[in-house]
């Protein structure tokens, strides 16, 4: 019993050590900043709507970021590449995000810009290894994906699953 906790223990701090994790865990780090920063605006600020904005934006900061790094451990408990991929889909999607949300911030008077140019650049570089990381995952290690979305090569989300031809 204990040794299959500490097998998964040593399978997280495994996760732990790995560069695309680490560099999720900056940018979690980073966007906290930024939201703490952006909250003392607020705070200096009495126009309503601003408020309402940056209130939103910063939730959305945090949602994405903190997804991030759990998202690539949930990839990283699976062998399975559809589910690799659902991960890594929601990865990209939350990153971008980031992207999208901190521009936002700075449209509605976000003052602290050099915050956003650091997260952009460590977007950027989770980006880069994001792409190295997924190259790892092993396309042939699949079951059908039959939403016909992360199906290895040439397989379709309505061929005959080949374990039903196993007895």
């Amino acid at each position: 019993m204990f040794d299959d906790q500490d097998e998964e223990r040593k399978s997280f701090e495994d996760i732990r050590k790995m560069p695309i994790f680490i560099k999720a865990n900056e940018l979690l780090d980073l966007v906290t900043e930024i939201v703490k920063v952006a909250e003392t605006e607020i705070s200096d600020s009495s126009k309503n709507t601003e408020e309402r904005m940056f209130g939103h934006y910063l939730q959305f900061l945090m949602e994405n970021a903190y997804l991030i790094p759990a998202k690539i451990a949930g990839a990283e408990g699976v062998e399975i590449y559809d589910l690799k991929m659902e991960n890594a889909a929601i990865i990209r999607k939350a990153a971008r995000e980031l992207l999208t949300h901190s521009t936002g911030l700075s449209f509605n008077g976000f003052k602290s810009t050099d915050y956003i140019q650091l997260l952009r650049d460590g977007v950027e570089e989770f980006r880069v290894l994001f792409a190295a990381w997924v190259k790892t995952f092993d396309p042939w290690n699949y079951i059908i994906d039959r939403w016909g979305l992360f199906n290895p090569p040439g397989v379709q989300y309505d061929d005959p699953d080949p374990d039903d031809e196993i007895d």
